[in-house]
């Protein structure tokens, strides 16, 4: 279970990615293009929250359920935070990849709300590029890290 579970995050990281990426330059063209934020925009938004929080559904299930890596760490946080591979399992991926889908969120939010077009375009660049930096950051690159 914990490794299909594990491919299946794996593999979903592509979509998010893709998607965060496809509404990152949609919004930076809107932005210095002073163009309208259209249905496009709205439903780039919408799908990159749904493919976050997909992914932050899966990896929760992991990180509380399924995990061998998390297990360990919950046996004794203390020595957990000694390992880098086990702290980087245990704090590092799933903070920093919370505060990246909130800042999708927060981003969608604050466009919605905004009183014009190019603000629109201006905070979704902002807030889903920064969340994609942060995901960036803390995503397992090595397949050593995946435990494949």
């Amino acid at each position: 279970m914990e490794k299909g579970m594990l491919h299946a995050h794996s593999w979903l990281r592509w979509v998010l990615l893709i998607i965060a990426l496809l509404a990152i330059v949609s919004a930076i063209a809107g932005w210095l293009g002073k163009k309208p934020y259209t249905k496009t925009h709205n439903r780039l938004a919408l799908f990159l929250t749904i493919s976050a929080d997909l992914q932050l559904l899966i990896g929760l299930v992991l990180y509380f359920f399924v995990s061998a890596i998390t297990k360990t760490a919950f046996q004794d946080f203390g020595a957990a935070m000694k390992n880098p591979e086990i702290r980087f399992y245990a704090v590092e991926h799933i903070l920093v990849m919370i505060i990246g889908i909130a800042l999708f969120h927060i981003g969608k939010v604050k466009a919605k709300k905004a009183d014009s077009d190019v603000q629109k375009h201006k905070i979704s660049a902002i807030y889903y590029g920064i969340g994609l930096l942060l995901i960036l950051s803390r995503i397992p690159w090595e397949s050593g890290r995946l435990g494949f």
